[in-house]
Formats: C-alpha cells, structure tokens, sequence
C-alpha cells in the first residue's frame, strides 16, 4: 500500500506547490478534487483545456508522486434538477479528466433523491416505520438509484473507468456494507467502496469486519477517524444534527487518524485491507 492525500484542503496554495510540499513529507500518491463537493479548484485549468492534462500528469510525476483516484463527490440525482445539472456536469468532467490522465477511479457519493418528481430536497430514510418510509425507499431504489448508476457504469467504460468508488456517507442511499453491495448486485462490478472508517464508527459498525465484507469491492481507501464522545451518546444517540463546529456538544466528532482510536485499531484496519488482498492508497482525507 502507498500514502496518499487529497488535496483539497490544500487549495490555498498552487497546486505545484501542493505537491511539492506533500513530496517532501514522503506522500507518495494525490487524490485530486476533480469537481462536486470536493471542488476543482487545481484541476480545473486542466479541465477548462486552459493547459493540457499531460502537464497535470507530467507535474505529478516531477515529484515522484502518483495519482489514486480523481475526487468527484456529488448528488447528480439531486430532487431540484438545477442543483442536480450542475453536479452532473463537473461528474462528467471529472470522468473526462480521469480518462485523459490514465485513471480508472472517481471517487463519488451515491446521491439520494427526495420523495417524488416534484421534491425539492433530498429525503434521506433512516427507519422502516411509518410504511410511507419503504414505499418512498422503493421509488428512490428502483426508479432513480439503480437506473442512474447502471446508465452511468456505460458512460464510464467508454473512457475507461471502471471504479466508481462509494464513499458509504450517511444522509445518501449507500451508507453502509449492505447498502454498496444491494448497488453493486444491481449494477455491476464496477461499483465498489471508497471505504471511509469515519462514518462508519458513528453507525455502530466493526470496521475490520466491514473491511472483510466487501473485500475486492474496496477500491480506495480513506485515512480519516472519528472520535465518539460517550457522555454525549448516552445522553443523544448517534443521529446528531449540531453543527461540526459544536465539538463539546456533539455525540462524535470527525478526527485525523490517531486522535480518535489508537494506534491498535490502525494496525488492525491495515492489517485486515492487507488480508483482503487491498494493495491501492491510504488517502489521508482532512
């Protein structure tokens, strides 16, 4: 395995001197913002023809680095079609981006939509009961979510990717190991995990078993941690609402690796991704 970065919460420098400075704390491969949430703000005069992306390419490589994936997460399923246009356009260009410099991994959320054609805002479902909560999940499933991803998995292998990497975030349709592999069932083996500890541990879930339960379904990996605040849960639950920035008042709390579980539970997901044969990037994600 390699150390990676995305880049992204460096977009206040060049994105030579990005590099340079990953480079120099032997960081040996970037995932680069190509669009959506995670913007593409170095890549975007690749993407606009303003330089040709063999100068991308070439710039990576000066300093030693490789590239692990392009970073494209977005709701293209969108309810407001505007909204769901825009995410779409910078996807499609993250894809053509991806094409052009050898990739063949966008990282992406699933998208969720919202309960009809006439909603306005995503409905994501976390319970079965009122039974409107399993119709609604229905429509979402079979009328927008699987037709989406199967149409998309053909427009990625006409430009040769062909890891669509779920990063499994709640408040989108594939949140968990159950929801990526009822996808990846339906639409193919193109659809796997951009696996993310961090919004895992919140949901209660094992992530070294969740690592064996995908196994070659995980096509990235993100270094990123969570610290659960006990007190909190007990008096709360997990199902948080409070701004990011309430940090004493939240149930959990996103961290970099090591400040929310020590230095075992790292050695243990190491060696499990390990296990399963995962041999790509641990992306440190900020």
């Amino acid at each position: 395995m390699k150390l990676g970065v995305l880049t992204v919460p460096l977009y206040s420098m060049p994105l030579e001197e990005a590099l340079e400075y990953l480079s120099g704390l032997g960081v040996q491969m970037v995932e680069l913002g190509g669009g959506c949430f995670p913007g593409n703000t170095h890549t975007l005069p690749y993407i606009t023809g303003e330089k040709p992306v063999s100068e991308l390419k070439a710039l990576v490589e000066k300093y030693g680095m490789g590239i692990s994936a392009i970073a494209a997460q977005g709701n293209q399923i969108h309810p407001d079609a505007e909204v769901a246009a825009k995410f779409q356009k910078e996807f499609e260009q993250a894809v053509y981006l991806a094409s052009e410099l050898g990739v063949d991994t966008v990282n992406v959320f699933s998208g969720c939509p919202g309960d009809g054609s006439n909603a306005k805002f995503p409905n994501w479902v976390t319970c079965p009961w009122p039974p409107d909560f399993l119709t609604l999940l229905e429509y979402q499933w079979n009328d927008v979510l699987i037709p989406y991803w199967q149409k998309t998995v053909e427009f990625g292998r006409k430009y040769g990717v062909t890891k669509f990497a779920f990063e499994m975030h709640p408040g989108f349709c594939v949140y968990n190991t159950e929801t990526l592999l009822k996808l990846r069932a339906a639409v193919g083996p193109e659809i796997g995990a951009n696996f993310d500890p961090s919004h895992l541990v919140w949901q209660g879930m094992d992530t070294v078993q969740a690592i064996k339960e995908l196994g070659p379904a995980i096509f990235h990996f993100h270094a990123k941690d969570t610290r659960l605040d006990e007190a909190n849960i007990k008096r709360i639950g997990v199902l948080d609402t409070k701004h990011y920035g309430d940090v004493a008042g939240r149930a959990w709390n996103f961290r970099s690796v090591g400040y929310g579980h020590d230095q075992f539970f790292w050695k243990e997901v190491v060696t499990a991704l390990q296990t399963i044969g995962y041999d790509g990037t641990l992306s440190i994600e900020h």
